[in-house]
């Protein structure tokens, strides 16, 4: 079997391999190898985290943004705070918050005489070190969830050398009140390695470049997450730039808090389905949204503030009322960028197979990249006739790889897909993912 012969190649021994293949209206598994053991999934974890919403929640679920108002209005000015409740909106975007803030100013606010109150209950509170899992604080994956996560805690760093003046142009994303940027100088030479050459220092009051940036770069965007603000500084230095672009007034100060007996809705986000921030957090693995929606998950079904662990819970009741044996699950953040999140390829497999049975079926399994078209497979199999046949979620952490979907084999047949490689050779595992893929659908 071409499968064998890639992982002998790769120097990967069977036994550090789990899989599974079944059809997915047969009562039997067509493969199943090493599958009961308990591996890291990488973020094939996600489908995990994904499906168990999607049945859960319902695919039209939707996160609610609410504006709180205190004290009394006169006019267009409020004499008290607005406070702002998150529910987790793992897609609160620049462009959905600029609409919010439209809102608000249409319901008659104008100037806000007092603060600006954060309400992030929905999610219990507790610690998190961005370094934690692999030392780079400043990678946008290594953000932490937030019951009002705001464009994910990440600034978009748009570089333009201009060769004619001499300097490097630095402009942000989402547009900042009171944040100075320190840009980089402008050097000679190729465009390599240029954004280890930025030498980038971020704080709660700005940005600093201190290093250089290559003209032969032309322009470049660098998204940084800038893990020294809390996301209460954060919020609250978007907010103010924000609420001045669409003519409000505001001088007092964002802080944590919660909403008050007194204070009275002003008005309400709606955020994109479920469905739709499925696909993004399947289509191009997107770690912060997934945490999100583990959290999320938490707080609507066991009506607490949320957690992982509850959240973990919630995902291994889930399965158990399904007959799928959870036992080997570990579940650490529900994104996969974890070392000890673990799961079977078996329960993998057996999740996938009653996932194309539910009603939720169309939704999930279109959130899945398409192999050889989108997402973290577009490039891959391209010339093989496996293409376009295939939704695939991949998975990769050092020392581990991992594919698990679904292959629509040449003979009709659809085949539920699960490979997880864990050894320190997993790096070179590519090769029989893709082959699995391709003997799959010429044999299945």
């Amino acid at each position: 079997m071409p499968v064998a012969a890639a992982l002998k190649q790769g120097g990967i021994p069977s036994d550090a391999v789990g899989t599974y293949v079944q059809e997915v209206s047969a009562a039997a598994p067509l493969i199943a190898v090493n599958s009961a053991s308990g591996l890291n999934p990488a973020s094939t974890m996600k489908l995990v985290t994904s499906n168990a919403a999607l049945d859960l929640l319902g695919p039209t679920f939707a996160w609610k943004t609410q504006a709180y108002a205190t004290g009394t209005q006169v006019g267009d000015v409020l004499n008290g705070d607005l406070i702002i409740k998150g529910s987790g909106d793992p897609k609160l975007v620049t462009e959905k918050f600029w609409q919010f803030l439209r809102q608000i100013r249409a319901a008659g606010i104008r100037e806000i005489r007092g603060n600006l109150i954060l309400d992030h209950s929905a999610f219990e509170a507790s610690s998190y070190d961005a370094a934690s899992f692999d030392g780079d604080p400043l990678k946008p994956y290594n953000a932490g969830p937030d019951a009002l996560l705001l464009n994910y805690k990440a600034f978009a760093f748009h570089f333009l050398p201009d060769p004619g003046r001499g300097l490097v142009t630095v402009t942000v994303d989402p547009p900042l009140a009171a944040y100075t940027i320190k840009a980089p100088v402008l050097s000679d030479g190729a465009c390599v390695d240029w954004q280890a050459r930025l030498l980038p220092a971020l704080d709660r009051n700005g940005a600093g470049f201190t290093g250089s940036f290559p003209a032969a770069c032309g322009e470049k965007t660098w998204y940084l997450h800038p893990y020294l603000m809390t996301h209460a500084e954060y919020f609250g230095t978007v907010f103010r730039q924000l609420w001045t672009d669409v003519g409000g007034v505001f001088k007092g100060t964002a802080s944590n808090g919660v909403v008050t007996p007194d204070a009275r809705l002003v008005t309400e986000w709606q955020s994109a389905t479920l469905s739709e921030v499925v696909r993004d957090i399947n289509k191009y693995s997107n770690n912060v949204m997934a945490r999100q929606l583990l959290l999320t998950m938490a707080s609507d079904v066991l009506k607490l503030p949320a957690t992982p662990e509850r959240g973990a819970r919630v995902i291994k009741s889930w399965l158990a009322g399904k007959g799928i044996d959870a036992s080997q699950l570990v579940i650490e953040n529900g994104s996969g960028l974890s070392r000890i999140e673990r799961i079977s390829a078996n329960a993998m497999g057996r999740m996938l197979v009653a996932a194309f049975q539910s009603p939720v079926m169309p939704e999930f399994m279109s959130s899945l990249p398409l192999v050889g078209y989108d997402g973290t497979m577009r490039k891959r199999l391209l010339t093989q006739t496996v293409a376009g046949r295939a939704h695939i979620k991949t998975g990769s952490l050092t020392d581990v790889r991992a594919v698990a979907g679904y292959v629509l084999a040449a003979s009709g047949k659809r085949y539920a897909v699960v490979c997880i490689i864990n050894h320190a050779n997993a790096g070179s595992g590519q090769a029989a993912h893709d082959a699995l893929l391709q003997w799959v659908y010429e044999n299945g």
